[in-house]
């Protein structure tokens, strides 16, 4: 009986830690920077694809931040991936577009990235933003 007590004393104990611990964690960090919210989310399933013609998806997003974003660079990871951007600056609470063309040449699954350098701010840590297509490339019949 007192092993019941101390081990129910002893979670009562600790849960209000626990929780407190980790409620930072869900709050999000304000921070006077643009940011990116990719209304669709960062990755884009083209799902199968006819082998031979270029394959199109518009990444739209929202700058959600509190200053202009600027986005200086868009690189592909390899060149069968092709990065649209805007070129002016996205104000606070404005939309934009960053175009991604796959070439659609060879059959297979594939994953590719683009890897987006702007002033945005990353919770994350990273130096830039990446966005995903994949989908398969289906052999012509």
């Amino acid at each position: 009986m007192k092993k019941l007590l101390f081990l129910l004393f002893a979670a009562c104990s600790i849960a209000p830690a626990f929780t407190h611990a980790q409620a930072p964690a869900q709050q999000e960090t304000k921070v006077d920077a643009p940011r990116f919210k990719f209304v669709e989310g960062d990755v884009f399933d083209f799902g199968k694809v006819e082998q031979g013609p270029d394959v199109f998806h518009e990444f739209e997003f929202v700058n959600t931040g509190t200053q202009p974003l600027v986005i200086v660079d868009a690189k592909p990871s390899c060149s069968c991936t092709t990065p649209e951007w805007p070129k002016e600056p996205i104000p606070p609470g404005g939309k934009g577009k960053i175009k991604v063309g796959f070439h659609a040449t060879k059959a297979g699954l594939f994953n590719k990235e683009v890897y987006i350098q702007s002033n945005a701010y990353i919770p994350t840590g990273e130096k830039r933003y990446t966005i995903y297509i994949k989908g398969e490339v289906k052999n012509k019949d």
